[in-house]
């Protein structure tokens, strides 16, 4: 006898492999947030002690000019080079004028290798920084941001290395950078990097 399922386990088979299906072509990226689009770090950079563009940041604990002898704590900046990207890299409607992200702030925490990450005894506090910058869908956009502000460079551990009188002293950390935005629908994104920062007070000539 030719076996005919009934009207309900139809149903049920056909919700079965629905979910299947939904399963197979989901992108793991998709669980992760409800927007539209995701960012892409292309790259983090900051300035060397002699001031050139590097793959890590040489922060000065003290400046003094070299001519006048005068003395100054100055922010460390760095640059950002971010794109945003569609999830569906294809869409049958083309590019969503919506898909752009507007990043809003940022916050950056200090680590060190050898595991001694209390803030402000072994590291500098963690902080938070606003932004303005729009990012266009697969358009790369640069910008700058503070990577260690001035207050940093007048608490310890940074501080301590003035008063220790010797510059030999170099503290080695990596700055956490997560950015934060909204697509143009208002879902929210989030990209993290990372940068080498190495403080000290380096010697200005």
């Amino acid at each position: 006898m030719r076996y005919s399922p009934s009207p309900v386990q139809t149903v049920r088979i056909l919700a079965l492999s629905a979910l299947l299906l939904a399963a197979a072509a989901c992108n793991p990226l998709e669980n992760k947030t409800q927007s539209m689009s995701y960012l892409v770090i292309e790259n983090l950079m900051g300035l060397d002690e002699s001031g050139k563009v590097a793959d890590y940041v040489a922060s000065d604990v003290l400046f003094q000019d070299p001519d006048t002898g005068d003395t100054s704590i100055i922010a460390d900046i760095a640059t950002a080079t971010i794109s945003a990207r569609q999830l569906d890299p294809d869409p049958i409607a083309g590019t969503s004028p919506y898909a752009d992200v507007q990043l809003t702030h940022y916050t950056v925490t200090y680590t060190r290798s050898d595991g001694r990450n209390k803030p402000g005894v072994d590291v500098p506090y963690p902080f938070d920084g606003d932004l303005t910058v729009l990012l266009k869908v697969n358009i790369a956009t640069e910008f700058g941001f503070i990577i260690v502000r001035e207050s940093a460079k007048q608490e310890p551990p940074l501080l301590d290395l003035l008063q220790g009188g010797s510059r030999a002293e170099i503290i080695y950390t990596t700055a956490t950078v997560d950015f934060y935005g909204h697509d143009l629908t208002g879902a929210e994104v989030k990209v993290t990097g990372a940068i080498s920062v190495r403080f000290a007070n380096f010697a200005n000539g």
